[in-house]
């Protein structure tokens, strides 16, 4: 189990099944962000807590964030899948460095072809430190 919170300590996330890679991804708003997502479904491996502001982009996904410090904590489906789920990835940049430090950095192009490439051998420290 990994937690994060923002800079305030009003909302925070639990994400509790392993995390075999950070998502880095460059479309318009993740790469302003500056997040590295980790991905599961509300309530089910991830599980968030206290009030948040919302960005919604298009139909699909709403970013939250703190509405006291502004930090991105995660973001929601906007729409549950076949099963009743909604899927939920937590920004990895609120958890503790040591506790994400070796997770493997999984790259996205969000911007331009909407497909995963291939891992480059950096993990979330090579980020941070």
């Amino acid at each position: 189990m990994i937690e994060g919170h923002c800079h305030c300590g009003a909302v925070h996330w639990r994400f509790d099944p392993p995390i075999d890679g950070a998502t880095a991804c460059n479309c318009t708003v993740c790469r302003r962000y500056g997040v590295l997502w980790a991905y599961d479904h509300e309530n089910e491996g991830a599980h968030v807590t206290g009030a948040t502001a919302i960005y919604r982009r298009g139909r699909a996904v709403e970013f939250h964030f703190c509405p006291t410090c502004g930090c991105v904590t995660h973001w929601r489906s906007q729409q549950a899948d076949e099963q009743g789920r909604r899927r939920l990835a937590v920004n990895l940049r609120m958890a503790e460095p040591g506790a994400v430090a070796a997770i493997p950095i999984d790259h996205f192009d969000g911007l331009d072809t909407f497909t995963d490439l291939p891992r480059d051998g950096r993990c979330v420290a090579d980020y941070w430190f």
